[in-house]
């Protein structure tokens, strides 16, 4: 029996893998995409962008992101310095 579910293990094994990878792999394109819109964005851009609605891409990760707090929590932690400094230079934080 236990020879039967070997193969079967595996199988499972691999595709949350796949599936993990492929969330990796949003996670880290929408992560760069967010960083060079900041980095390449002047600040008259920045504050003109603030109050606009967001994109249907944009509104879908963010609901992806909403749903899982770790894929979040790395998310931010990718962005967060990138983002921080360009809106501390256009004088967005104090």
């Amino acid at each position: 029996m236990t020879k039967r579910l070997l193969p079967l293990a595996i199988a499972l094994t691999l595709l949350a893998a796949g599936v993990a990878g492929a969330q990796h792999q949003m996670l880290d394109m929408a992560a760069n995409q967010v960083i060079q819109k900041y980095q390449q964005a002047t600040c008259e851009q920045l504050w003109e962008q603030k109050g606009k609605p967001k994109s249907p891409r944009e509104q879908e990760i963010i609901q992806f992101l909403r749903s899982d707090p770790q894929m979040r929590a790395e998310f931010i932690n990718r962005v967060a310095a990138p983002i921080a400094n360009k809106m501390f230079e256009c004088g967005m934080l104090p």
